[in-house]
């Protein structure tokens, strides 16, 4: 059986001047196009592939790997739209279509929503929605303060990012937590800050207390060394030359300084810290 927005293990049937043809071993075959072809193959040689359907609904296999298969969750750009609904950017030539009666509320071209896949069982073809309560809320919290969990990034908001939880919650990342590159679509590790009696949920991309102190002298440790033993930041230099250097706020910055300070292990002056020993 071929299946429709999944990867597939499939063998390389025959060879014809459109493609290879690549079968399950059940008597299904699907195209890989020329372009998809590598140098080298020989018939009978096992690939991997994704499968989807094209503009004229046939069956069509890929090497790329697309932002979302059938099942998954993943916040998607918009990037045009017809009567019927909107299409959204999935990393492949044709783009997903999310009809309207699928849409929350309506997509504007640019903007980007968190959206699920499933496969049209009359149509055959992948489709998006962004209809989530039913996967998507914070009715019962599975989580707790300080646990590691994954977030997704989903929204930009004023004062900082919504983003979904372990696949199963809202949350929000606010600015001031934030200390290294995010953008829109990215799935990074995180940690429960606090839980609100009304089950808002806020994230932090930093462990808090001792153990991100910790973290955070590991991580100047490895900057240090690939940096021949010399940061140029130190107590003076401000709050967002840190973090640029670091990706740190100044206070864990300071705090892991200190730490390693104690273990004799650096220096640190107004705008340097230096590496002065192994750590012990």
């Amino acid at each position: 059986m071929i299946r429709v927005a999944n990867y597939n293990r499939l063998s390389i049937a025959r060879a014809t001047d459109n493609g290879l043809y690549l079968t399950d071993g059940e008597g299904n075959e699907v195209l890989l196009p020329n372009r998809y072809v590598p140098e080298k193959y020989a018939i009978g040689d096992p690939m991997e592939v994704f499968v989807y359907t094209d503009s004229e609904d046939r069956q069509v296999a890929t090497t790329e790997r697309p932002k979302i298969i059938e099942g998954e969750i993943a916040a998607l750009q918009a990037v045009g739209f017809n009567y019927h609904g909107t299409f959204l950017d999935w990393g492949l030539p044709k783009d997903l279509f999310v009809p309207k009666r699928n849409q929350q509320a309506p997509m504007l071209v640019g903007e980007w929503y968190v959206v699920t896949l499933y496969v049209d069982r009359v149509t055959g073809r992948a489709v998006g929605t962004s209809k989530l309560n039913k996967i998507i809320n914070n009715d019962e919290i599975t989580v707790r303060p300080k646990e590691e969990v994954d977030i997704l990034v989903a929204v930009r908001k004023p004062k900082g990012y919504r983003v979904v939880i372990n696949d199963r919650h809202w949350g929000m990342l606010y600015d001031n937590q934030i200390f290294t590159e995010v953008k829109l679509g990215m799935r990074m590790k995180a940690y429960v800050r606090k839980i609100a009696d009304d089950h808002r949920i806020d994230v932090s991309l930093q462990q808090e207390g001792f153990d991100q102190v910790k973290i955070a002298a590991d991580e100047i440790l490895k900057m240090l060394d690939e940096a021949d033993g010399v940061l140029p930041v130190g107590d003076k230099s401000s709050p967002d030359e840190v973090r640029l250097l670091t990706g740190m706020s100044k206070k864990i910055f300071k705090r892991a300084v200190g730490f390693l300070m104690s273990r004799g292990v650096v220096e640190s002056g107004d705008l340097s810290v230096k590496r002065i020993a192994t750590e012990k």
